[in-house]
């Protein structure tokens, strides 16, 4: 049985770290890309990744964008892709500005 490979895609160095501490904590092999083309790229030549989990506001391409590119894929349609959004962030300062 293959081992589990997870590709993390976020244009935040700090997100693409602790996602991929937090995974690696899993013992579960991690490759950190800092955008989707640079993913795709390596989703070209890399063939054991069994999920992508990517952050959806990236510039120049958004995880959606992602998603899209890989379901097009026949040799890539297969793999489960996770997006999750910076919401903390966005709470933070709608609190912020109603506290104010």
């Amino acid at each position: 049985m293959a081992s589990a490979h997870v590709l993390v895609v976020d244009d935040s160095c700090v997100d693409r770290l602790v996602a991929s501490r937090v995974i690696e904590s899993c013992n579960i092999k991690v490759t950190p890309m800092e955008g989707p083309k640079e993913a795709l790229q390596l989703l070209a030549m890399e063939h054991d990744v069994k999920l992508i989990l990517t952050d959806y506001c990236m510039p120049d391409m958004t995880g959606y964008d992602l998603l899209v590119e890989v379901k097009k894929s026949p040799k890539l349609t297969h793999l489960p892709v996770v997006m999750r959004l910076k919401l903390l962030k966005s709470v933070l300062k709608v609190g912020l500005k109603t506290t104010s």
